[in-house]
């Protein structure tokens, strides 16, 4: 009954439209009670983000720009070398994999026997990096290999552009020494690009006859954001939401359809060439772990955000582990937490520092599991973990997958973790979810919501954006007890969309946000401000959301009312607030604005900034006044406190 009320409402909001078109809109009240009595200050962890290592989220943010060993054809060898390719015809060259390699955990290399000398044209391997490298004129390109020859090795590293003619420009080059490298010999070498080209590719030849082994080669470019290896481009996207956390390495990738096949934190850190790399069985790739939790926790080190780390609890897809074999794992995980916030004298603590990171990373909360509450055996394996960890590192905050929202855990924890993916009408009438919500126990962790319903989200709709953000207003209206909320998924690659939407779509060298990364914008202040109660007076209250916060800014603190209509026909608004002990600044107040001409509007790459807040000043700015509110749209309302 209550999804058939709401659909009558959205169907009556498209009725008024109709009756409204060049009459007057729709009348609503909303009133703020700013007085300091009443204010509550939100959790400073309130909003952050979400990253699942998928194959697209390694190639977006860690910019090696292809896989670096040769281990993706399996452990057996020979072994299928894609995504290398080979130049030259197969009486020219001979390539194939065996296991010779100098690394213990990493014993696939490839090895190119060039069967003559070839001085007119030079034969070899090529790698065309995923969807091709990108690029760029003026930038220096790092490549890194390990090399082994019984003979003098000459060897030309080069990238290369495909012409429209078929034909390959080089762009930049750099050669080996000619000179003998018997045992396993690490080389580097640095490109300097004179060419830009979005589809490009590796390529090392060689003309001279003989055998050379090749390893873990790897490709960077020198700009990375604080020299960490992220592409600035992106981290530039993740800092303007100001995350005050990031919840890492996934989801479903770190149970794994199964255990086997599971993120394994341990073979993530270290030296790159000594990682042995594991696939990813519920995407479906080959990941060389480059971008492991070293990697995430330096990542949200960068972010300044508080890193929340989801450990496998005993539990995959497909298997388990019940609790009287669940010792193994619980020790992982204390040892996970050691090589984070452990002394540099301890085991895991001295390896994390002789990763180049001697001060301790600032790990204050596990979440146990992922979506792992209905497992027969989650609950016993939970509590051994608990146990385990409470009694080892009894700050750390755990994060439970049972939802707590209705009944209690029947277990202790911190936290509790909820998921909401659904159609835009029932994330939009979420707003609610929490409202007569018990006060006492465990808060609530949001971890993964977004509208994910074709017809309503495409790949990235304003409707699901004002479904989301009138979600977030309820959790910001309720956040003494949701403590922490993020929209998932964060990245995606616009020539690999497993997953409809997303927050960033990018390809090598392009990237937009969708209407939802937008609107998080909007909530980029809230955590650590102080929220107000509010109310809405409309016969169409039903369809607005809206919330109050004071927050403060460089030069001055503002009073934010953010109101969401998420009905067909505009609103004249009557916005007012009392309580307030200081007036306002109409000079420096100001009105953003989250809509378009269409409800089904999305960017792209050749419209980036279709659907894009538009920010204008607020001259008739007061403690009460008139505005209009579009359809479909999201209004925030920066009133500038007098000083």
């Amino acid at each position: 009954m209550a999804s058939l009320r709401r659909r009558q409402l959205l169907l009556l909001a498209v009725a008024v439209s109709c009756l409204v078109v060049g009459a007057q809109a729709a009348d609503a009240q909303i009133k703020v009670d700013a007085s300091p009595l009443l204010a509550r200050k939100v959790p400073d962890t309130l909003f952050g983000i979400f990253f699942e290592v998928l194959h697209l989220c390694f190639v977006c943010l860690f910019v090696c720009l292809f896989v670096l060993g040769f281990e993706a054809g399996g452990p057996h060898t020979p072994s299928n070398i894609d995504p290398w390719g080979v130049i030259g015809s197969h009486s020219s060259i001979n390539v194939m994999t065996e296991q010779a390699s100098y690394f213990k955990r990493n014993s696939v290399v490839l090895r190119m026997e060039v069967l003559r000398d070839s001085p007119a044209g030079h034969v070899g391997i090529y790698n065309p990096g995923f969807w091709g490298m990108n690029i760029e004129e003026g930038k220096m390109y790092k490549l890194v290999m390990y090399i082994r020859s019984i003979d003098s090795v000459q060897l030309t590293a080069s990238l290369s552009c495909s012409e429209p003619s078929g034909q390959l420009q080089s762009l930049a080059s750099a050669s080996t020494q000619d000179i003998v490298m018997s045992n396993w010999t690490k080389v580097e070498l640095q490109l300097l690009a004179h060419g830009t080209c979005r589809t490009s590719r590796l390529e090392l030849k060689t003309s001279k006859k003989g055998v050379i082994w090749l390893d873990q080669v790897s490709l960077m470019p020198s700009d990375t954001y604080k020299g960490h290896g992220f592409r600035k481009e992106l981290m530039h996207m993740i800092l303007e939401l100001k995350p005050r956390f990031l919840r890492f390495p996934g989801g479903c990738f770190v149970e794994g359809n199964t255990l086997r096949n599971a993120f394994q934190w341990k073979e993530t850190v270290g030296p790159w060439e000594e990682r042995p790399g594991h696939y990813g069985d519920v995407w479906n790739y080959w990941t060389d772990d480059g971008l492991g939790y070293y990697e995430l926790l330096l990542l949200a080190e960068d972010l300044g955000a508080d890193p929340v780390w989801v450990i496998n609890a005993g539990i995959s897809h497909t298997d388990y582990v019940n609790a009287t074999a669940i010792t193994p794992f619980v020790k992982d995980a204390l040892d996970g937490i050691q090589f984070a916030v452990g002394d540099v004298g301890s085991r895991w603590g001295s390896i994390r520092a002789a990763m180049g990171h001697p001060k301790k990373f600032g790990l204050k909360y596990i979440a146990i599991g992922n979506e792992n509450c209905e497992n027969d055996h989650y609950q016993g394996n939970y509590i051994t973990f608990y146990n385990a960890i409470r009694e080892a590192y009894p700050d750390i905050r755990m994060i439970s997958n049972c939802n707590g929202l209705s009944s209690s855990l029947g277990h202790p924890a911190d936290l509790y973790d909820v998921h909401v993916y659904k159609r835009a009408d029932d994330i939009f009438f979420k707003k609610n979810m929490f409202d007569k919500t018990s006060r006492i126990g465990p808060k609530a962790f949001i971890s993964e919501y977004a509208v994910i319903d074709t017809k309503d989200a495409g790949k990235g709709s304003l409707l699901a954006s004002l479904a989301e953000a009138a979600f977030l207003t309820g959790l910001e209206r309720n956040s003494d007890i949701v403590q922490m909320a993020c929209y998932a998924p964060l990245f995606v690659n616009d020539n690999d969309r497993r997953w409809n939407p997303d927050a960033i779509v990018f390809n090598s060298w392009q990237q937009y946000g969708t209407p939802s990364y937008w609107m998080q914008t909007f909530f980029r202040e809230s955590s650590g401000a102080l929220v107000h109660p509010i109310t809405i007076t409309s016969r169409y209250s039903d369809l607005m959301a809206a919330s109050a916060i004071t927050w403060k800014g460089t030069d001055n603190s503002f009073l934010r009312v953010k109101i969401i209509n998420f009905g067909a026909s505009a609103m004249n608004l009557t916005l007012s607030a009392t309580g307030l002990q200081v007036g306002i600044n109409r000079v420096k107040s100001k009105v953003s604005v989250l809509t378009s001409n269409n409800v089904m509007d999305e960017n792209s790459f050749n419209h980036p900034n279709n659907v894009v807040p538009v920010t204008r000043e607020l001259p008739a700015a007061g403690k009460e006044m008139q505005v209009l509110l579009g359809p479909y749209s999201f209004s925030s309302f920066d009133l500038a406190l007098d000083q």
